[in-house]
């Protein structure tokens, strides 16, 4: 037999590098909370009876009343992706819950006193409530099939869902660590998280054009982030959907403001410890 050989590394290799290191620590994070997930799933189910209702009650009612203008596509695939881009606010706005609760249970100090990079544990965070948002686009997509409407199946475009579900999962969850680092107590969390999550639903084009708002709240629309991830989604999911401003100024958005959130949870992270 021929001798043993070591695998041959590219020049330059480290099995150490600082970007493997992070890597190797954001999917260990990751891991745990998705470990989580498997173990009690009824989180993430009961949170896929509200679009549910949005899709089926909501959205034939309003369909039906014929009050809202949105083109050459139903009412029903208008609100679609805005139902999902609402799935993915409501269900990520309130991880922080989870956080704090590590906290009291002394999870929070053990994680700060480990080796692992403070980024590295906010990324991985952040990538575990991507997959609980990958839970509700599934919903959302077979909802829309059951109800017959017109969704996009080529992989592209599914893809591209998937991808910003994705960043928007991580980009909220982030936003309700920074929260949580906040507040620092359940009950203020609460009351914080409901007053933000309906405001920034209603000031969004989820659930009607952009064109219909008075014009001060079409400018607090272009501000919040949820207006370009429902853009987004709807040019992606929609059969004659369109992005009114354009994919990559919509994952320009998203991905910028998750890179600022990121940034700043790393640097309260550790005073939840306090």
């Amino acid at each position: 037999m021929p001798p043993y050989r070591r695998e041959e590394r590219p020049i330059g290799w480290d099995e150490n590098t600082t970007m493997r290191k992070f890597l190797r620590e954001t999917a260990a994070v990751a891991e745990v909370e998705l470990i989580k997930l498997v173990r009690d799933p009824t989180e993430v189910f009961s949170r896929a009876i509200q679009p549910v209702l949005w899709l089926v009650v909501f959205g034939q009612v309003i369909a039906h009343a014929h009050g809202i203008q949105t083109g050459e596509i139903g009412y029903l695939a208008f609100i679609t992706p805005g139902i999902l881009a609402q799935s993915v606010l409501f269900s990520a706005i309130f991880y922080g819950i989870a956080v704090i609760w590590e906290r009291d249970l002394g999870v929070v100090h053990k994680l700060l006193v480990s080796p692992a990079r403070r980024s590295a544990l906010v990324f991985g965070k952040a990538v575990s409530a991507g997959f609980r948002g990958l839970v509700q686009a599934a919903v959302i997509y077979v909802i829309a099939y059951i109800m017959n409407i017109a969704i996009r199946h080529d992989p592209l475009a599914v893809g591209g869902v998937l991808l910003a579900v994705l960043l928007g999962s991580g980009l909220f969850s982030t936003f309700s660590l920074i929260i949580a680092c906040i507040v620092k107590t359940r009950e203020r969390f609460m009351g914080i998280g409901q007053v933000l999550t309906m405001p920034m639903f209603f000031a969004s084009n989820a659930i009607y054009p952009l064109d219909l708002m008075p014009p001060w709240l079409r400018s607090v629309a272009q501000l919040n982030p949820l207006t370009y991830l429902v853009d987004l989604l709807r040019g992606l999911m929609i059969v004659g959907g369109v992005s009114v401003h354009g994919y990559g100024v919509d994952f320009f958005v998203l991905i910028a403001t998750f890179l600022v959130m990121v940034a700043i949870a790393v640097r309260l992270y550790p005073t939840l410890a306090e």
